[in-house]
């Protein structure tokens, strides 16, 4: 009895309830997923047999699935256009209607009319008022299925592929009127597959948004017509001194057949080449059946004659960006008109001889360097953009290649490593080794595949040594984001990439932002100066704007001793560098040369105490070029421009440069290219800054007299 009468020990206790309770939890867990796969297995299976009855086979079965695959394959086009799409749709986010609003008058420095940009469409001639005739040519050479298509014409491109091949040429486009608009108003005439696509999809936009006369009226009214003239309007009067209703078919013949080339078939250029392209605009006419071979007889017999006007171009690409400049002003500062007379910073001297010298070298070198075109922009020391070529021919193409190109800057990119650099503490006695260095997985090496051991800044700059830049940014700068907050500040628009193979000039920039850069540095650390135009006028002569008084002070980005330490370094680049061809007789340069990978860019970017300029050589197509560099034909340019531009100039010397200016002697400075000598005709003497500000004061208080009144009586009264 006492045995029962023991204390527990344990062994006798009963498994607790909460252990026993999480046991069935998860025994309720493995058996609830068990069934649950073994039902879909078995209710897949089901299915499987359900479907088994109505599986094709035979011919049938073939059907099906390149139906199922087409269907799939649809679905991913569908998705890829939506996502070629979304580039287009950003071009029609803005109000893009609002750009007719502008109707913009150009003068030069000097006050002389240089062209036109704009249109009013208050003024422009409605579609229904223009002569049929004129209507049909421009139709049958230009898209003969406008009427019919939907922005896309697939038949008139296959016919258009037809006649290339039978003509082993390109004969005919495939472009419509709808797509050209599309180019002409959002795009730029850059040749690239993305550029065709944004064009196919706002053709399809613009369809879908304007009506057929709505398009073929902005068609008309945009258009580059030749002779600085945009719009039909506009060229019948440059070009016949009458308006655009009263032309006859002969004329209209010939204003349709400038749509293709305007450089090229401008009357007032190449009449015999203008009357041939009318010539072919009548046999289009009659191929379309707009008209018959009867019909067309007197205008072959007697082709259109011209009114006759000079030859000289008007500076277009300086009117484009200059146009852009001024709308974007005058939406910023909300002025009251959109109808101006503005006056520019270009000199035409100036920009004929940047015309000219393009011009010469890429006619006498071009072939031997498999190079096609070329990019100017020159700036005086005070910020006005005196020259700007944009390209070769802007007949040919209206792209900017001066301000929309980005391309690779190569070695002309250091400089801003260097403005980085020294803004950080080192000087260009700062010693750096050249030897081989790895960062990132990245192992550049120099042009000439050698080191040269330790080096100062200054020598690593003037040979363009590619290791020290790359061991100035890992070592001292701490990565790439110093750099490109300093290429910023001096003025670079352009997105630089912080990837750290920009140390060395990957990264895009145009050859406006070169410009623009280095004139900081000739500003002694000022940026901010750039300026295209310093007045701006209404219609009646009311003083709008002007530059002269307000004040515009640039901001300090180096300090001055910094600035002047980087114009002595980059002085060595062109007295012993890599930019020997560059050098002036009467002043010295400082300056970079630039070659990218490939050779597919070549730069040379310099200025002197008076002016600075950028210089790019390259292809459209990115294709590599013979071997050029940037101390060859960009520095050869450079220095026949700048010749020109320090004749007769009041020498300024550069900052921190001693003896920047040399004597030289009393002759006629020649001119070096890479086969002897070649001299530019002597600049005619310009009025002096003294004297072109005189008479701008002048004209201005003129312009505000009230006039003289014819009346006797009033006459009499002022004379007493």
């Amino acid at each position: 009895m006492d045995d029962l009468n023991l204390p527990d020990d344990g062994r006798n206790k009963r498994p607790h309830k909460k252990s026993s309770f999480l046991l069935e939890i998860d025994a309720w867990i493995d058996s609830a997923i068990y069934n649950s796969g073994f039902r879909a297995a078995q209710t897949w299976e089901d299915i499987t047999i359900f479907f088994r009855r109505f599986r094709p086979r035979g011919f049938r079965r073939v059907f099906f699935e390149a139906a199922g695959d087409a269907m799939t394959l649809g679905m991913l086009g569908l998705i890829a256009l939506l996502a070629l799409a979304i580039p287009s749709s950003r071009e029609v986010a803005q109000d893009w209607r609002n750009q007719d609003q502008f109707a913009v008058t150009f003068l030069d420095r000097y006050g002389r009319e240089i062209g036109q940009r704009g249109i009013l469409h208050t003024d422009a001639v409605p579609v229904e008022d223009l002569p049929d005739h004129l209507v049909k040519a421009v139709l049958a050479t230009e898209d003969r299925r406008f009427f019919d298509h939907f922005g896309i014409d697939a038949m008139g491109l296959v016919r258009a592929m037809t006649e290339n091949v039978r003509a082993n040429s390109v004969v005919q486009g495939g472009s419509t009127i709808t797509q050209q608009l599309a180019k002409n108003l959002f795009l730029s005439n850059e040749r690239t597959l993305e550029r065709k696509i944004k064009e196919a999809f706002l053709a399809l936009w613009l369809e879908a948004n304007l009506s057929k006369e709505e398009i073929l009226k902005l068609y008309l009214d945009r258009a580059y017509m030749g002779g600085g003239t945009f719009g039909v309007g506009a060229a019948a009067k440059f070009y016949f001194d009458k308006d655009v209703r009263d032309v006859n078919l002969a004329e209209a013949a010939m204003l349709a057949g400038l749509f293709k080339a305007p450089a090229r078939f401008a009357p007032h250029i190449n009449l015999p080449a203008a009357r041939g392209r009318a010539n072919e605009v009548l046999t289009n006419i009659v191929q379309a059946d707009f008209m018959t071979e009867g019909q067309v007889t007197g205008a072959r017999r007697e082709p259109a004659d011209v009114v006759l006007r000079n030859n000289a171009e008007s500076p277009d690409y300086f009117l484009d960006w200059a146009f852009e400049e001024v709308k974007n002003f005058i939406i910023a500062e909300n002025l009251p008109s959109r109808s101006v007379v503005v006056r520019t910073t270009i000199d035409s001297e100036l920009q004929r001889a940047s015309e000219e010298s393009v011009q010469f070298f890429l006619r006498k070198h071009g072939q031997d360097y498999n190079v096609g075109e070329a990019a100017v922009v020159l700036i005086e020391a005070n910020g006005a953009v005196r020259a700007l070529v944009g390209g070769r021919d802007y007949g040919v193409s209206q792209f900017n290649r001066a301000t929309a190109a980005e391309r690779q800057a190569g070695s002309s990119f250091k400089t801003y490593v260097y403005a980085a650099a020294i803004d950080a503490g080192l000087t260009d006695a700062t010693v750096i080794a050249d030897q081989p260095i790895t960062w990132r997985g990245w192992s550049p090496q120099n042009y000439n595949r050698s080191f040269a051991g330790r080096v100062t800044l200054a020598t690593a700059l003037a040979r363009s040594i590619n290791t020290v830049p790359v061991r100035i940014a890992r070592d001292h700068l701490g990565g790439t984001k110093p750099i490109v907050d300093m290429a910023a500040k001096m003025g670079v628009e352009s997105n630089i990439i912080s990837h750290h193979t920009m140390v060395l000039g990957t990264a895009g920039m145009t050859v406006m932002d070169q410009a623009t850069g280095y004139l900081t540095l000739a500003s002694g650390g000022i940026a901010g100066t750039r300026h295209a135009f310093t007045q701006i006028k209404s219609v009646s002569g009311e003083i709008i704007y002007d530059r002269r008084r307000t004040t515009i002070e640039g901001t300090r980005v180096l300090d001055a001793d910094k600035a002047e330490m980087l114009n002595r370094m980059l002085v060595n680049v062109t007295e012993w560098g890599t930019g020997r061809r560059a050098a002036l007789d009467e002043i010295k340069v400082a300056g970079k040369t630039g070659t990218t990978q490939a050779y597919r860019d070549a730069w040379f970017v310099g200025y002197t105490g008076n002016f600075t300029a950028a210089v790019w050589y390259g292809n459209d197509d990115y294709t590599p070029t013979n071997r050029l560099t940037g101390g060859r034909l960009p520095a050869m340019t450079w220095q026949r421009i700048m010749s020109y531009a320090h004749r007769d100039a009041d020498l300024v010397p550069l900052p921190g440069v001693e003896d920047s200016i040399r004597p030289v002697a009393e002759e006629e400075p020649a001119i070096a290219t890479e086969e002897g000598v070649e001299s530019l005709p002597l600049r005619r003497l310009a009025l002096s800054e003294e004297a072109v500000r005189f008479l701008i004061a002048l004209e201005d208080r003129l312009g505000s007299v009230a006039p003289l009144s014819s009346d006797p009586q009033q006459l009499a009264a002022r004379s007493r």
